[in-house]
Formats: structure tokens, sequence, C-alpha cells
């Protein structure tokens, strides 16, 4: 379904927030009906409430099914809100059946009933299998349509069977290639199939290299397999090694994309479903949880502060330093966090690999805690005329870049343990652990050294 297109510019959006408000519909919908179907859904999801109704009340019927496919969950589930019943048929009858597995997927459960009993016999079969699949698996996101010839074969004969079809299914790349069980042998290169001697047979041009994916591989894994093999399409079997479908290129984009757009969410505390024009209320509530989080850390952190007034009464730099021990903590951990996740993400660090890891990410911080540690105690000495202060913020920060090194590693193992998202709450977790070593370590030197 992905494609590359460019989204509405600025100006476009506000020509056509002026053609709604001036109720130049006509203008308005010629305008839209040039658009690709990827671009009209960036259109609707970068509208307000109002004009997105109307926006959608001028898309072209004909493209409906289209933009649903491309739209975001929570925006395209206020879409759906506005097409009756025939509409709603009539677009999944336009949609391919991954995509309408997608879409019925979200779809309430007495919308669900409708499409379901509007499909013909075989349709409705095939999509009950498709939804049978564990979201976000191999087997939900693979397509069907898949064209299969057996081994024993010559390619002209092949290439007859070919020719019974009006066109071949997007991205085909290659013919699976199936015993008369239907159990998975290879792939058929079509640049083999146009080019070599057509008496020759199919079972002398399979593929190497070209292993099936089980159904319940997750997608995550699906997307890193196709990076690391540049591949441009798989087969996906069953355990008894049954051809069920294939999953293309196109589709490996959307997994991306959408692993990207979690991530950025997720680093904020929201949901990767968050709707930009959803109601105040609705958005307040959803941020609202991990504000309060944000906050019961602030006051852990105050604690410790408030347990080192009488230092702080007596010596103000240190009051006026304690913001540059936190954040060079801050900023250390969150690389090494950066980095974790991401090696979470690829399968690049495990438990195998995760001691290496962390001890190369103490010395890291060790290496850069004394080395700026040293900047900051010539400058920290230089302005409050005393090296006692300057040796005192040196030693907090060489701590305190190391602890936020390692815990930048062990955080995401942690959370991934207790079966929390690293990417919802790795950097809440970590800003408290910084927080509250820095200052501790920043004021009870201080303490020790000039009380």
């Amino acid at each position: 379904m992905s494609e590359t297109t460019p989204q509405p510019s600025e100006g476009f959006i506000d020509e056509l927030l002026r053609l709604i408000e001036a109720g130049n519909d006509n203008t308005a919908r010629a305008r839209i009906a040039g658009l690709h179907s990827a671009e009209i859904a960036d259109l609707i999801e970068a509208l307000p409430k109002e004009a997105r109704e109307r926006c959608w009340e001028l898309v072209p019927v004909e493209m409906e099914a289209d933009v649903l496919v491309y739209l975001h969950d929570a925006v395209r589930a206020s879409i759906v809100e506005l097409m009756d019943h025939r509409e709603l048929i009539a677009a999944a009858d336009a949609m391919d059946l991954e995509d309408l597995a997608e879409v019925v997927g979200e779809l309430p459960e007495d919308l669900t009933e409708v499409v379901l009993n509007s499909l013909d016999n075989d349709r409705r079969q095939r999509l009950s299998a498709t939804l049978a699949y564990p979201e976000g698996t191999a087997g939900r996101i693979m397509t069907q349509d898949v064209i299969s010839v057996r081994s024993d074969v010559t390619l002209a004969v092949v290439l007859r069977y070919l020719r019974r079809f009006e066109r071949l299914p997007d991205h085909t790349d290659a013919l699976m290639v199936v015993d008369d069980a239907g159990a998975y042998q290879g792939k058929l290169p079509l640049s083999d199939l146009l080019t070599a001697d057509p008496e020759r047979r199919v079972a002398e041009f399979l593929a190497e290299g070209q292993e099936p994916i089980p159904t319940a591989m997750s997608e995550s894994a699906v997307a890193a397999l196709f990076d690391r093999r540049d591949l441009t399409s798989v087969a996906v079997v069953d355990d008894r090694r049954h051809l069920q479908g294939r999953i293309t290129i196109d589709d490996v984009v959307d997994i991306i994309r959408m692993e990207a757009d979690h991530e950025i969410l997720k680093r904020a505390g929201l949901d990767e479903e968050e709707d930009l024009f959803a109601p105040v209320l609705a958005s307040a509530k959803r941020r609202a949880v991990w504000l309060g989080v944000n906050l019961a850390t602030v006051f852990l952190a105050s604690w410790v502060i408030g347990h080192f007034e009488r230092v702080l009464d007596q010596v103000v730099a240190l009051a006026v330093l304690l913001p540059v021990v936190a954040s060079m903590g801050g900023i250390a951990g969150s690389q090494a966090l950066t980095l974790t996740i991401r090696g979470l993400a690829t399968g690049q660090v495990g438990s195998g690999n995760v001691r290496w890891l962390a001890r190369k990410e103490v010395a890291v911080g060790a290496i850069n805690g004394a080395m700026w540690a040293l900047v900051v105690a010539v400058v920290t000495a230089l302005w409050f005329d005393s090296w006692s202060i300057g040796a005192i913020i040196a030693m907090a920060m060489v701590i305190n870049l190391t602890i936020a090194a390692v815990s930048g590693v062990l955080i995401p193992f942690v959370l991934k343990r207790m079966g929390v998202d690293p990417a919802l709450s790795g950097a809440v977790v970590l800003t408290t652990v910084t927080d509250v070593v820095g200052f501790l370590a920043f004021l009870g030197l201080g303490t020790v050294i000039l009380l």
C-alpha cells in the first residue's frame, strides 16, 4: 500500500480551507480529486474536525477505499463514523484483502458483522483466515494474492499459464514454486522465466537463499530480514511448510513507517494512534498519565535536594550548579538508552551481550565524565573562586555520567522483562535516576567536604 508521495503543502491546506469555508465545493472537489489517495489521507489528517468532515464529503467515491487504508487508526475511526453502511460496504469491496483485514480489525463489532456479511463466501473465508492470525505477525500482513507453479513443468507451460491472467499481482518479482501437496519449494524469478530457454524446467531455476518465513514471525523480524537480505518479496508458510501467501517490500515500508511513528510518539509518552486534531478532553486524558508520572519523579528529586537544605543555605554556589550535574548525566544516559532500545528493536542486543555492552558504556561514561569534569572544575573554580567546589562538581559528574551510561543500557532490559515498552517509559525512569544520583552525589560530596 505504500508509495512515495509528497505531503500536501501548507499553502495547499490553507487554500482548501478557504474553498471549504467559502462553500466553493466544486473547485475544492476538483483539487482533491487531483491528489493521490495517500496525499488525500495526509490532507484529512492535517485538518481540524469540522473541515475534515467536509473534506471527506468531497473525496470521490471511487477513491474512498484507498484513502481509508492510508489513514492512521484514530483518524480512520472518526471517518468511518461519518459513513453509512452502504458506503462502508462499497469501500470494503474495493479493498485488497490484506488492507481490508487491517481496517476490519479496528471496526466496532456491529460494523465488522455488516462488512463480513456483505462479502461473497470465498472472500469472507479468506478474510476470516487472515484475521485468525495475531496482530503484528507475518500471517496478518501477508497477501494471499500469489501465483504458484510446480517445479516439474517447463517454462513454456508456465508462460502459457500466466497468459490466462489479466494482470499479475502487484510487486510480483517471482512465482512461488510448490509441490503437489502445496508445500513450498522455492521461487522462480521472473527474469529467468522471461529470458531462459522455454523448454527448460522450473526446478532448474529455483532461487538460492530464498527460505520462507513462518506465519508467526513478528512484523519487526520481517522488516529486519528484508533489510539484511535486500529482499523484494518472501514466501510465508505454515508449520507444515505449506504456502500461505507472501510479503512484499511495500508491506515492509509500512511496517518501518509505523515503527518510526511509534518510536517518536512513545518517547513523548503518547499513543501511536494519537490524532493531531483529536478532541481536547481525549487528548488531555491520554497525556495526563505520563505528566503525572513525571511529576512524581520530580518530587522524588526534590525530596533528595531537601535533605541537603543546610549545605545549600551555606554554599549558594551548589544550588546554582545543580542543573549542570543533572543535565550532563541526562544527556549521557539518553545516548546509551537510545542505542540500547535501537539494538533491542533490531535484534543486535540481547541477554548474551548485554554485560559486554554495559561494561563498554561504563568505560565511555567514565572517560567522558573525567574529560568534561576537568573542564567544568576549572570553570567553576574560576567562577566561584573555590577549587573545593570545582573538585566536588568534577567528582559528582564522573559518578553521574558513569551511572547514567550503565543505566541507559540496563533500564530497557529491566522494563522489557517487566512487560513495559522501553520506548514509552525508559526516558522517564532514566531522568529519575540521573537526577537523583546527580543531586545525591553533588550535594552529598558538598556536605562531606564543605561542612
